[in-house]
């Protein structure tokens, strides 16, 4: 029989009881929003919230995820203001220890990033360290930073809190209620089923943390996330100080470990290089005990020893204190260490997961985006990153997530070098040329599981190693680059482009949508190639790609190898339900070959009956051709800002057609290339990388594509009044490209960079110019200081670089080359 207490309906119900749950609970009704019901399968925090180390720091790899935690630390102060909502929030400072130079150097720039967000980090000494954590051996230690206003807190009493304010607000918290089904009509959540009955709602939030896979599945949907058993110690009480001295959290990650007080006594945690997943079955699913609630796991003190050692070697005490207990408790962690988060393919459906032992310090963050995303229909700030629809298709293996799980919980604390490459479950999809590359030299990078080249090892040449960039973004770098790159300029190159996300979107009501979705006018014109973007409604840029006309009601979309499923997802969302528009992933129908460079139409032109003029075959058009025997789809498009085409052709095709283009570009000393040398190439002719340069945060004027935003015949697009708003009040920013005098020092990504003594802006993304010989950065800055000669100044690893805002592209600004 149904409970008489359990309402019947809500618009939002929520699935779980931790601070996830509790926290976007409390933010949807921060935004007006009380008909939300919240259900806990037992007593609330009795996941894996309970037994969560508490600490709160706040700089982190990304600019959202620092946004999201400074956000957090901020909320908790606010509440512990009062007593009856206190979390238990402690602003202790935070410590990180450098115990190699590398760790050093990481700080460093670390320092730097957090002038751009006004976070007081600082660079401190190891005597500083030993007067702030007196328990500390300074041996072995290089270097340390400090950030005031980092912490700690209770994670019950902050979920008490967030309970307790939604609950005063109207929200029903329904604890010891398990969830049975989740209802799903015509791909739309619908109900949600229970043991006490079911609750009709618009809008279901999986927040089960490390439940969330399993309550996914009712409704159909797959959330690549596996439970790690994580451990840390508590200590008995042994500081006769703690009354009269607060210690500061204390991470040293090169020792793989991290502390924090606790009363006359210390935690102590860290991440095993031997990791260890929870409960899953024989197909490596997760199949958590149904009476799992409230429970810890058994104590596993032989995984723990290398931790405990390390711990050692830090603080000394810890060979002789008394340990009260060791806390092993299961946290759900994912791929790639970033929140899953946001609506899922089925409409309605809402995942907030995946915390990765870090959801304590992002839960204030987490319930803000949330709640955005579920009343307006989109966060606040881009979420990429952290979105549920990142994942491509091979994480519905079980196997595959586990392998990118295991390694990234394994590698947790490890510096992240530019360009390093993931290794764990590859090779997984490979483009047709795959054993050619390999056979020639090639050298893998690996992006949404596609093994791309970055570049030959045989075209490695001495003579340009005096461009090798200095520190870090040397690391990785090759001097073949270099090569490939000078290659496309002078003569002509080609590039397995296969990875590309590749659309076809068609039907009768196709037109129509294009140009209610893009910023620019898409020609129905069959043959035309338009660049665009599709906005959101705050008039930021969610996708940028290229959008072909193949024939009347017929389009290809090409963008980039990551952002398939997000591009793919935000368009589904936005397509007509009256079955006008439909959409097609033919990214392993059709291989892509990128035949760039002065040269290329004179190797083209030996393989085809096509009149490859200029008159017959201009730029930003298409044709359907043959070169040589291969059926081909060309487009005459470029991203390293040279003349070219990018050939399209059936996977079967591929190998020949690459072959065919190899043996005809001899007598030209055609090269083959591969992605590093792709991003210098655009990187020169200002040609703009989504996620990096510009994002759902800016807008098309902001990121110099005001020559994208086109009405036509139009009056309005999505983000088209944001866009107007925007544009009337004057813009603050603008993305200018920075030369900076030393062509050796090249920025990494988010870098500070101050004018006149004054931070202005951050670095979106860099490298060397190899054609134009200059180091090169991309940054936004404020419209004052958005104009040529600009003097300016980039912090590279403690090192400020003087530089100068340049007028783009640095190369070919008349466009005489790619026409």
């Amino acid at each position: 029989m149904p409970d008489s207490d359990i309402p019947t309906a809500a618009r939002v119900v929520i699935v779980g009881g931790g601070v996830g749950g509790t926290s976007i609970a409390y933010h949807l009704t921060e935004m007006g929003c009380n008909d939300v019901v919240l259900l806990e399968r037992d007593e609330l925090t009795n996941g894996s919230t309970f037994h969560s180390a508490g600490l709160v720091g706040q700089l982190r790899s990304s600019v959202t995820l620092t946004a999201m935690m400074m956000y957090s630390a901020e909320l908790y102060r606010t509440l512990a203001k009062d007593p009856d909502l206190h979390p238990g929030w402690v602003q202790s400072g935070g410590i990180r220890l450098a115990s190699t130079p590398a760790r050093l150097e990481e700080l460093q720039r670390q320092v730097g990033w957090a002038k751009t967000f006004g976070l007081p980090l600082e660079e401190i000494t190891v005597r500083d360290v030993q007067e702030m954590f007196p328990l500390v051996n300074p041996e072995g230690i290089l270097g340390a930073t400090y950030l005031a206003t980092d912490g700690y807190l209770d994670p019950s009493q902050l979920t008490y809190a967030f309970a307790k304010v939604a609950r005063g607000r109207g929200v029903e918290i329904l604890t010891r209620t398990r969830v049975l089904s989740i209802g799903v009509d015509e791909n739309k959540v619908s109900s949600v089923v229970t043991d006490r009955g079911t609750i009709k709602a618009e809008i279901v939030v999986d927040a089960g943390g490390m439940y969330a896979a399993e309550i996914a599945r009712m409704a159909g949907v797959r959330v690549p996330i596996v439970p790690m058993s994580h451990q840390y110690l508590v200590t008995t009480g042994f500081r006769e100080d703690a009354n009269s001295k607060r210690l500061p959290t204390l991470r040293d990650p090169d020792l793989l470990v991290y502390f924090r007080e606790d009363g006359e006594g210390l935690v102590m945690g860290g991440y095993e290089r031997h990791s260890k997943p929870f409960s899953l079955n024989s197909s490596l699913v997760d199949e958590i005990p149904k009476d799992f609630n409230g429970q810890l796991l058994v104590e596993d003190w032989e995984r723990f020893e290398e931790i405990t050692k390390n711990s050692i070697i830090r603080v000394p005490k810890m060979a002789d204190v008394e340990i009260r207990k060791l806390i092993n408790g299961p946290e759900a962690f994912t791929p790639d260490n970033e929140f899953c988060l946001g609506e899922t393919e089925v409409e309605g459906f809402f995942v907030a997961a995946g915390f990765c032992a870090h959801g304590i310090a992002g839960a204030g963050g987490i319930g803000k985006v949330m709640a955005e995303w579920i009343l307006d229909g989109e966060p606040s700030m881009d979420l990429w990153e952290m979105d549920v629809r990142r994942f491509g298709r091979q994480y519905r293996s079980p196997s595959y997530t586990l392998k990118r799980v295991t390694e990234n919980y394994e590698t947790y604390y490890d510096i992240r070098y530019p360009n390093e490459e993931r290794k764990a479950g590859r090779p997984l999809r490979r483009s047709p040329m795959y054993d050619w590359h390999k056979d020639h030299g090639a050298v893998f990078g690996e992006k949404s599981g596609w093994e791309r080249v970055n570049y030959y090892a045989s075209n490695e040449d001495s003579f340009y190693e005096h461009m090798r960039p200095r520190g870090w973004a040397g690391e990785n770098w090759s001097s073949a680059i270099a090569k490939e790159h000078l290659a496309t300029r002078e003569r002509l190159c080609l590039f397995d482009e296969s990875s590309f996300s590749k659309f076809e979107i068609f039907g009768p009501g196709v037109t129509e949508f294009l140009d209610m979705m893009c910023d620019n006018k898409v020609t129905g014109r069959v043959g035309r190639i338009t660049y665009t973007q599709m906005l959101n409604r705050r008039g930021g840029i969610e996708s940028d790609f290229t959008v072909t006309a193949l024939e009347k009601d017929r389009y290809m979309i090409v963008t980039g190898t990551a952002f398939g499923s997000h591009d793919a997802g935000w368009i589904r969302k936005h397509m007509p339900k009256d079955g006008s528009v439909f959409l097609e992933d033919v990214t392993s129908k059709y291989a892509c070959i990128a035949l760039w460079g002065p040269k290329s139409r004179d190797v083209l032109k030996r393989l085809t009956p096509t009149d490859l003029s200029n008159e017959s075959f201009p730029y930003m058009s298409f044709q359907e051709i043959t070169v040589g025997d291969t059926p081909t789809r060309a487009l005459r498009v470029t991203y390293v800002g040279e003349l070219g085409y990018e050939l399209y052709c059936p996977t079967e095709y591929a190998l020949t057609l690459w072959e065919t283009l190899i043996e005809a570009g001899k007598d030209h000393q055609v090269a083959v290339g591969g992605y590093r040398a792709i991003d210098s190439l655009r990187l020169e002719k200002g040609y703009r990388a989504w996620a990096a340069d510009i994002d759902a945060d800016s807008n098309p004027y902001e990121a110099g594509l005001d020559f994208c935003v086109k009405l036509g015949d139009r009056d309005t697009f999505m983000g088209y009044d944001a866009l107007m708003r925007a544009k009337e009040k004057g813009l603050e920013k603008k993305l200018c490209c920075l030369v900076l005098e030393d062509l050796n020092s090249v920025v990494l990504g988010n870098e500070p960079v101050r004018s006149a003594g004054n931070i202005t802006g951050r670095v979106t993304s860099g490298g060397i110019g190899y054609s134009v010989g200059h180091s090169i950065a991309y940054a936004y800055l404020p419209v004052s200081l958005a104009k040529d000669g600009t003097e300016v100044e980039v912090f590279i690893f403690g090192e400020w670089i003087p530089g100068k805002v340049s007028n783009e592209p640095l190369l070919d600004p008349g466009n005489s080359r790619v026409r």
